[in-house]
């Protein structure tokens, strides 16, 4: 099922038939979005046993996203592949509607000279393979998906991701009474005041995350229900982006005076994150000796919620030059 199409052209008399290929986007509902502008994919197909092409466009500039110094956020790579993750499990595992994916692990290197903005928006190729797949009742119940990722034709990145399909009923009894979306919305901590965003790396406080440090657990997680790219839609716990900008924020937090670029990270999801307690954001910079061999240097962030780890990252950043 792939979402490039072809439109035929009436052909005349001394005209050949001409058929050119259209390009759209997939349909949101594959991709657990809410709204169509927030659809990055434009068509898959299979390519053998497991193994599939995707692709995507990215936006040139996007409202939380955003490109800086000339360069595009690489966190829309890691939205691109969570919207990968439904898409594939709906149109080629058969996974029904309704059924709820959860992050294990997921782990992403880059390289930013890829990231570079050029005069029309970023064309993308996945390449995904499946592999470790586990079925419950004949459904898909987990899987890993490995990723090789180019741009127009080059190298951007690698990847790969292990997460698990939850039936309605499953997802029920995992969440314990708290899956009911109006007790959960309603039972919602207010978010707390913003850091200033400059400390983050932001413009808008809006886009802002983390909350004024507490001295010893850490940032607050602010969690806003209401953003419209963070929450396009009504969830019972706070979201994977979310966390993964909760990383990026914490660590661009610890060196305010640079522009900090997410090159890799490798995070580890082990609670859900919920709404009526305060989650705290803790990051700690790794010693030089533990850098990266391109010198990259590299953040242990960690995110506590009534005193058990939520999720764990290593985030890999280098410096954004000023353009």
């Amino acid at each position: 099922m792939s979402h490039t199409t072809r439109q035929p052209v009436a052909p005349s008399a001394s005209t050949p038939v001409l058929t050119p290929t259209l390009t759209y986007a997939v349909p949101r509902e594959y991709v657990h979005r809410a709204a169509i502008a927030e659809v990055f994919l434009t068509g898959w197909r299979p390519i053998g046993p497991d193994c599939f092409t995707v692709t995507a466009q990215w936006p040139r500039q996007h409202s939380f996203y955003l490109t800086q110094e000339g360069t595009q956020d690489p966190l829309l790579l890691s939205e691109t592949i969570r919207q990968t993750l439904p898409l594939l499990s709906h149109a080629a595992y058969d996974v029904p509607f309704g059924t709820r994916l959860s992050w294990d692990f997921f782990r992403y290197t880059l390289d930013p000279a890829a990231l570079a903005v050029q005069f029309v928006p970023a064309e993308l190729e996945l390449t995904v393979t499946a592999s470790d797949i586990r079925r419950r009742g004949g459904q898909l119940a987990a899987v890993t998906m490995n990723f090789d990722i180019s741009r127009d034709g080059m190298p951007l990145a690698t990847a790969e991701t292990r997460f698990g399909c939850y039936t309605p009923a499953v997802y029920q009894r995992l969440r314990a009474g708290r899956a009911d979306l109006d007790e959960v919305l309603a039972s919602a901590l207010a978010p707390a005041p913003p850091v200033p965003p400059a400390l983050v790396g932001r413009d808008r406080p809006q886009d802002v995350v983390l909350s004024a440090p507490d001295v010893d657990r850490g940032w607050r997680l602010r969690t806003d229900t209401a953003h419209p790219v963070l929450f396009d839609h009504p969830v019972d716990h706070a979201p994977g982006m979310l966390l993964l900008e909760a990383a990026r924020q914490a660590t661009q937090a610890l060196d305010p005076a640079r522009r900090v670029l997410p090159t890799g990270m490798d995070i580890a999801f082990f609670r859900y994150v919920e709404f009526d307690s305060p989650c705290w954001i803790t990051a700690e910079p790794d010693a030089p000796e533990r850098h990266d061999e391109q010198g990259r240097q590299r953040t242990k962030v960690t995110a506590w919620q009534e005193d058990q780890v939520a999720f764990s990252a290593t985030v890999t950043t280098e410096t954004v030059a000023p353009r």
